[in-house]
């Protein structure tokens, strides 16, 4: 059995897969799943699983040189974004056309509104 944090099978082999500069979104229940993108969803409930915990679990696997917020977060949210890890903010719309491009949309089950991130990889050396 897996030791670490992130224990869905899907998502870590997906992270194992990823290279520098490849593009993983978590997103909220809402946020559309560009066609061709896979989808990796973990949304069992509302607000189950929450965004928070899903990235850091993330991040406790996934090397990651760069984050992407929408602009329209709320402040307690971006904080919330900024307190895990350093975010640049974007348009939600500039972030939905960004997703087009990700390896994976990981879909959860929060219910704040603009909830969603975009994480790129760098490299551990």
């Amino acid at each position: 059995m897996k030791k670490g944090p992130l224990l869905n099978a899907q998502l870590s082999a997906l992270i194992a897969r990823m290279g520098h500069g490849d593009m993983l979104v978590i997103g909220d229940a809402g946020l559309p799943v560009p066609p061709g993108v896979p989808c990796i969803d973990l949304a069992v409930s509302p607000g189950l699983p929450g965004i928070m915990p899903v990235l850091a679990a993330v991040l406790s696997e996934l090397q990651v040189e760069e984050a992407v917020i929408a602009e329209e977060a709320s402040p307690a949210l971006a904080a919330a974004f900024h307190a895990q890890i350093p975010c640049e903010a974007i348009s939600h719309d500039a972030l939905k056309e960004l997703s087009a491009q990700a390896r994976a949309v990981v879909r959860t089950g929060e219910f704040t509104p603009y909830a969603n991130i975009v994480l790129k990889s760098g490299v551990v050396f």
